[in-house]
C-alpha cells in the first residue's frame, strides 16, 4: 500500500451522500476500521524500517571505519582513512544505503501523518452528519 492508494481510496471514501445519510452513518465504523488497519500495518513496516535503518548503519560505521569483513572491501573498496567522527558522521549522512532507508522511513511518517488526519475525519464524521440532518430540518421548517 502506497501514498496514492491511500488517497485514491480516501477520496472514494470520503463522500458523504446527503440522500442516504442513515447509510453514511452505518459505514463510520466499517470505514474507521478499514483505515485503522492501514495506520497499522504502515507502523509497523515503519518500524521494520528503522529496525532495518539501525542495522545497515552499524555495518557502514564498520565499514567506513575499517571494522568492516575483507570481503565487503573487496566488493567495495573505500580508499580513505577516516581519523574524526566528524568525518565518519559525513560520511554516514552521504551515504545512498542509508539515505534510501531514511527516506523509506520518512515516507512512511507521511503516510502515517495522512491517515491520522483520515481518522480523525472519520471520527468527526457523526457531526457531519449530525449537522446535515439538522439543516435538512430547518430547511423543511422543523425547529
Amino acid at each position: 500500500m502506497n501514498l496514492e492508494k491511500i488517497q485514491e481510496m480516501w477520496e472514494k471514501d470520503s463522500q458523504i451522500d446527503p440522500d442516504n445519510l442513515h447509510d453514511e452513518s452505518l459505514k463510520i465504523p466499517q470505514l474507521h476500521s478499514k483505515y485503522y488497519t492501514v495506520y497499522n500495518t504502515t507502523i509497523l513496516l515503519r518500524e521494520k524500517a528503522r529496525e532495518n535503518f539501525n542495522r545497515v548503519k552499524l555495518e557502514r560505521y564498520n565499514y567506513y571505519t575499517g571494522k568492516a569483513p575483507a570481503e565487503v572491501y573487496v566488493e567495495e573498496p573505500f580508499p580513505y582513512k577516516l581519523r574524526d567522527k566528524e568525518a565518519l558522521q559525513r560520511h554516514l549522512d552521504a551515504d545512498d544505503k542509508l539515505n534510501s532507508i531514511d527516506l523509506k522511513i520518512r515516507y512512511y511518517d507521511v503516510m502515517l501523518k495522512f491517515l491520522e488526519e483520515i481518522i480523525k475525519t472519520i471520527s468527526n464524521r457523526t457531526f457531519q452528519i449530525k449537522n446535515a440532518i439538522e439543516w435538512h430540518k430547518f430547511q423543511a421548517g422543523f425547529s
